[in-house]
C-alpha cells in the first residue's frame, strides 16, 4: 500500500497518472484493518472498558468478560456472515467495481470477509476459554498491560 501511494506521488510529479492507484490504496487498507482485528483481539490491543473491569475481581468480573464475549461473538458472527454472503452474491452475479480497472468486486470484498471471519474465530477461542474456567489470552495481556 505504500509503494503504491510513493509510486503515484513519484508518478505526479512527472505528470503520468497510475489508475486506480487510490482504489487500490483503499482496498489494500481495508484488508489491513480487517486482518489485523484478530490478532489485535487476542493481544489486548482493542478499546474496552479495562479501566473498570480491572478493578472487578472473581466472579463478577468473569461474568462482565462472558456476557462481553457473548455480545461480541453474536455480532462478529453477524458481521462474518453477512460479509461471507455479500462476497458469494458478488461472485454470483459476477459484479465488478466502478472504478477505471473493472476488478472482479469478490475479490474487493474477500479480505474484508475473511477478516471478520477470523475475528469470530477468535472471539469463539476466547469464549470456550472463559466457559471452561480458564482466562482468556485477551484478559492476560491486557492484566500485564496494565501493570496486575
Amino acid at each position: 500500500m505504500t509503494l503504491l501511494i510513493l509510486a503515484q506521488i513519484a508518478a505526479r510529479a512527472f505528470g503520468v497518472i497510475i489508475p486506480s492507484s487510490e482504489d487500490f490504496a483503499g482496498w489494500l487498507l481495508s484488508a489491513t484493518i480487517f486482518f489485523g482485528l484478530a490478532y489485535t483481539f487476542n493481544e489486548g490491543g482493542h478499546i474496552r472498558v479495562t479501566i473498570m473491569l480491572s478493578r472487578l475481581f472473581g466472579g463478577t468480573r468473569r461474568v462482565l468478560e462472558f456476557i462481553n464475549l457473548s455480545l461480541g461473538l453474536m455480532i462478529s458472527a453477524y458481521l462474518s456472515y453477512y460479509t461471507l454472503f455479500t462476497v458469494y452474491e458478488s461472485w454470483i452475479y459476477d459484479d465488478v467495481t466502478d472504478t477505471y480497472l473493472a476488478v472482479p468486486l469478490w475479490m474487493v470484498q474477500s479480505p474484508m470477509a475473511l477478516g471478520s471471519l477470523f475475528f469470530t474465530v477468535a472471539i469463539l477461542d476466547n469464549f470456550i476459554a472463559a466457559i471452561r474456567g480458564n482466562t482468556p489470552g485477551f484478559m492476560t495481556h491486557e492484566d500485564e498491560l496494565s501493570g496486575e
